[in-house]
């Protein structure tokens, strides 16, 4: 059965939502604050973890950045905050959505269930070519790693699957649908703006210059293009 660690310090949050998860089908574990939801997480290995943001000893944005260090397991922020900032603070720190309080299960447990899919046609997505390289970069897309020269490179998993997309399809435009179809799968209902920012960290590691990107181009009104002809 699935599991899901719920971390948030309101019971009248957490009661509720743990009794509508268990009668979806889900095992779920409750944490009351950042610390103890952390080590939970850790201890327990839980297949989504779903994150409030404010709360006490540590918050979510710390639990979140704490579990990137070793983990790639699907987060789900829960944020009462209508600030952009905010929001776009916890996809940089690696949440994979966020839903903004107030909420009803059900829209918690569609989310869920659309992070899962996702996971699922990653870990079924199987190729027969072993690495795929332009210029200085190479992905080894059987182990997973990514190098720019002799450097390996720290790739979050979305990164890495934008990379190895854009490097599949060299000088092709991509659209954004299909950056979200393919990388984030078709029932992806977060924020659209999580591509972009996305796109930004990866620039950030692999443009001499990301204040003026010559690999990972953006083509205004459509999606990003890798531009071939600008390799070394």
């Amino acid at each position: 059965m699935t599991s899901v660690l719920l971390v948030d310090d309101e019971k009248m949050i957490t009661g509720p939502l743990a009794r509508a998860l268990t009668q979806a089908n889900f095992t779920v574990m409750v944490a009351d604050n950042g610390r103890d939801g952390l080590a939970l997480a850790r201890e327990k290995q839980p297949d989504v973890v779903i994150l409030d943001v404010m709360m006490p000893q540590m918050d979510g944005w710390g639990v979140c950045r704490a579990l990137r260090q070793d983990s790639a397991v699907p987060i789900l922020m829960l944020t009462a905050l209508g600030d952009e900032v905010d929001r776009i603070l916890g996809l940089e720190l690696g949440a994979d959505d966020y839903l903004t309080k107030p909420f009803s299960a059900r829209e918690l447990i569609a989310r869920i269930k659309a992070l899962l899919r996702r996971v699922e046609l990653d870990r079924r997505q199987q190729t027969a070519v072993d690495q795929i390289s332009a210029g200085d970069l190479r992905l080894q897309l059987n182990t997973h790693r990514a190098y720019k020269g002799n450097r390996e490179l720290l790739l979050r998993q979305k990164e890495y699957d934008l990379l190895a997309l854009l490097l599949s399809r060299p000088g092709d435009v991509i659209s954004r649908a299909e950056f979200f179809d393919r990388v984030w799968g078709t029932d992806w209902l977060g924020d659209t703006r999580t591509l972009d920012v996305h796109i930004r960290w990866l620039r950030e590691k692999i443009e001499t210059d990301p204040s003026q990107p010559r690999l990972i181009q953006t083509v205004r009104g459509v999606g990003y293009r890798f531009a071939a002809e600008a390799q070394p």
